[in-house]
């Protein structure tokens, strides 16, 4: 069974984990969407890479998730926190008890600030530990903890992805996944 994902990103996303999370899951099977907040659907990323999405964040107000899941990156993770949008469409993934996550600067700077950590372990990019409630913080590289998965950053994307291939597909498709591809 095909799940969906929303990817969003902006302006100052860090690429490298934008990429390989969208890599990653659509590797797996995923029908992955990739949603500007910007206004416009091309977006620089924080290294100037170019990205174009599919969709702006609009498109994706009225449709359901089985993952929704930010890349981090500054001021990328700043400009999620910001889009009124993205975080009803965080806030209603939480109360439904879908899949959410974020990588890097994303849990603190989105999801902390926004209240969708509360009562959640939690990882993040060690430059913004500090902004993660005490009691929350888990000191790993990926955290899952209910339908909430974290990740410290771009040295710790490909494993994020994957753990997020493993609780929508389960852990032999992670293995698949993660396997040589056969071309």
């Amino acid at each position: 069974m095909q799940k969906t994902v929303l990817v969003p990103i902006a302006d100052g996303t860090e690429e490298l984990e934008a990429v390989a999370i969208i890599d990653v899951l659509r590797r797996a099977g995923a029908a992955v969407t990739v949603a500007s907040v910007t206004g416009i659907r091309q977006v620089t990323a924080s290294r100037k890479v170019v990205i174009v999405a599919d969709v702006l964040i609009e498109a994706c107000a009225q449709e359901d998730y089985d993952l929704v899941v930010l890349p981090g990156g500054m001021p990328g993770a700043a400009n999620l926190r910001d889009s009124a949008e993205l975080i009803r469409i965080l806030k209603r993934q939480r109360e439904k008890d879908g899949l959410y996550g974020a990588i890097c600067a994303s849990p603190a700077v989105v999801l902390e600030h926004h209240g969708l950590l509360q009562g959640r372990r939690a990882t993040c990019h060690p430059d913004f530990v500090d902004r993660l409630t005490a009691a929350d913080r888990a000191d790993a590289r990926v955290v899952v903890d209910g339908n909430c998965l974290t990740s410290r950053g771009p040295g710790t994307a490909v494993e994020f992805a994957l753990a997020l291939v493993e609780r929508l597909y389960g852990a032999d498709r992670r293995k698949e996944v993660a396997g040589p591809m056969v071309i």
